[in-house]
């Protein structure tokens, strides 16, 4: 169980950071690069051609403006692509947006919401639980926990009306 968390620059960490900790706390392998479409083309390509022989299941690519980092990544391996869109001052990370669920047909990327780390962690773990039983049982818990936490807000809520 190995997902790639490729970010477009350092400063996305903060956003990225909620994706690596689920990640992590199901048990997967999570590597942390930061490469960029622009600035380091060959190093990204090289990155996605050869994620599927390290071993990695799932690439999660976070980039914010032009966003074409998913794209790149995607286009140059055969394994599932998860779009982060980084908010952005420009255009508050709808450019980023844009840019990610606009890929051509035969290039898939899927996209979360514009600084949806935790949802890619999540469907980076959905995509892995159809291999690992193990991953599909926790991910069970874990909605399990997040249904028990509403009906304890709703009792709350309750209480003090």
């Amino acid at each position: 169980m190995k997902v790639a968390i490729i970010m477009g620059s350092d400063s996305d960490f903060p956003v990225v950071k909620d994706a690596y900790d689920i990640l992590k706390s199901f048990g997967v392998t999570v590597e942390c690069r930061v490469m960029s479409a622009h600035r380091t083309p060959d190093k990204a390509i090289a990155f996605a051609k050869n994620a599927e022989h390290e071993g990695f299941e799932v690439i999660i690519g976070a980039a914010g403006k032009a966003a074409h980092l998913p794209g790149v990544l995607a286009g140059c391996s055969v394994l599932p692509v998860i779009g982060l869109p980084i908010k952005s001052s420009t255009m508050d990370g709808l450019d980023s947006l844009l840019s990610i669920v606009q890929m051509p047909s035969g290039v898939p990327v899927a996209s979360v919401a514009i600084n949806g780390a935790l949802n890619a962690g999540l469907l980076a773990l959905q995509i892995l639980s159809i291999k690992y039983p193990e991953i599909r049982a926790q991910f069970h818990d874990y909605k399990k926990q997040m249904a028990e936490a509403v009906e304890k807000k709703d009792a709350n809520l309750q209480s003090q009306l």
